[in-house]
């Protein structure tokens, strides 16, 4: 018995010092769009999709998340009837098939186990009894930033950025939306892996 609980203590702090030695995360970035290149970033302003408006309070979490990055591409906000573009803002995260052959090596039982309980991007302890702390499962995180020309209603500009991992950090959604605007609005390979680093602490 002491072996096994041993066993567990130590498998739990080289997941946990794996987890701490994390400084950058390669993200996966697609951009497309005929932004003029004259065109100089102006003012916008935030669209909603009904969907999005069903749940405010999420959304308004997603567009905190995703304005500093449009603000430092050099937008300025301004009210609807003024913007020169409008701007849709998106967030997702799931869970995915484990690509990793060794997710599942590691099996014990104890009388209690920890995990935490994934949501698209924060998560919080729980506590549950008699069950394998067996998995980390993969979580994929992906937001999405559309431009449209408020004047013509054409699309100018979309970008997606996508990430793949086990770990969670509330500074990952800013992350996805800072890597997915990094090169606007020069045209770029797509997908391209653009590496960001994460902020200390």
């Amino acid at each position: 018995m002491k072996r096994r609980t041993l066993f567990a203590v130590l498998a739990g702090v080289l997941m946990l010092g794996g987890c701490a030695g994390i400084s950058t995360v390669a993200v996966e970035v697609s951009s497309q769009g005929d932004w003029p290149a004259e065109r100089k970033p102006g003012t916008y302003a935030i669209e909603r999709l009904p969907s999005q408006q069903a749940n405010p309070a999420a959304q308004d979490r997603i567009e905190a998340a995703a304005l500093p990055a449009i603000e430092g591409a050099g937008f300025v906000r301004a009210p609807i009837e003024e913007a020169d573009v409008l701007i849709q803002v998106g967030g997702r995260a799931f869970e995915v098939a484990s690509r990793d052959p060794f997710a599942h090596a590691m099996h014990w039982r104890h009388d209690w186990w920890f995990h935490r309980r994934h949501h698209p991007f924060f998560y919080g302890p729980g506590f549950g009894r008699g069950f394998y702390y067996n998995d980390f499962p993969d979580i994929q995180r992906e937001t999405a930033v559309l431009m449209r020309d408020r004047r013509s209603q054409r699309i100018v500009y979309e970008t997606r950025a996508t990430v793949v991992g086990r770990w969670s950090s509330p500074a990952l959604l800013p992350l996805l939306f800072e890597a997915s605007m990094k090169d606007f609005p020069t045209p770029a390979i797509s997908p391209r892996t653009v590496t960001m680093s994460l902020p200390p602490g």
